[in-house]
């Protein structure tokens, strides 16, 4: 009888025990996965990749400020430094942490498209045609800002219903919002509404600072 208490005793301990440690590890292993997650959404690139991007991104916007004022000569110069700043970008410098792999494959095809884009720019006659190709520029380089998570000065994402013909929508970025916003593809020296759609957009989305 004495033996059978004992070991139902010993089953009972055995058994707590157990769970104890199933606990422990389980706890800790929940720990580890949440740690992990969040270290996941901790933006991954460097203070010297950040420099190069806002370099790209102020000869973006000088792009922008050129078509606004239908400027081939501005044009032609901005999307030169535009280039030689996509160049200078430091794939490098994102960090080797975490799926940062995909990370780096994703930035280098964006810089990659949105760089054969503004080429195009230069290369296209007319000005409507460099329009379009900085229209293609720009659906390149906004979902770059996205997938670095982009931590410098809040930027909008814009578009215009009747960019082109009248018709066809088109988007870019621009550090201005609202009422403030200039459109590139309509400007100041428009054939049919002179400069009376600077302003005409909305903005869809924007790329707030961290």
């Amino acid at each position: 009888m004495i033996k059978r208490i004992l070991l139902l005793l010993l089953v009972i301990v055995l058994a707590v025990a157990g769970y104890v440690f199933y606990k422990f590890k389980t706890e800790k292993g929940e720990k580890f996965e949440g740690e992990k997650a969040k270290k996941l959404e901790i933006n991954s690139t460097t203070p010297v990749f950040d420099r190069g991007l806002e370099q790209v991104l102020a000869s973006y916007i000088s792009l922008k400020d050129a078509f606004v004022e239908a400027d081939t000569t501005a044009t032609k110069m901005a999307a030169v430094k535009l280039i030689t700043g996509i160049d200078s970008i430091k794939l490098d410098e994102i960090k080797k942490d975490t799926a940062s792999a995909d990370l780096v494959a994703t930035v280098e095809a964006l810089l990659n498209d949105t760089k054969s884009h503004v080429v195009r720019i230069n290369e296209a006659a007319t000005i409507k045609d460099k329009r379009l190709a900085f229209f293609d520029a720009s659906q390149q380089l906004y979902p770059l800002l996205k997938s670095i998570k982009y931590k410098g000065t809040t930027l909008y994402w814009q578009s215009c219903p009747m960019a082109f013909d009248d018709t066809k929508e088109a988007y870019w970025i621009d550090a201005k919002g609202g009422d403030q916003r200039t459109n590139p593809y309509l400007g100041k020296k428009d054939e049919k509404y002179g400069a009376g759609m600077l302003h005409c957009g909305e903005d869809k989305d924007s790329v707030i600072a961290k």
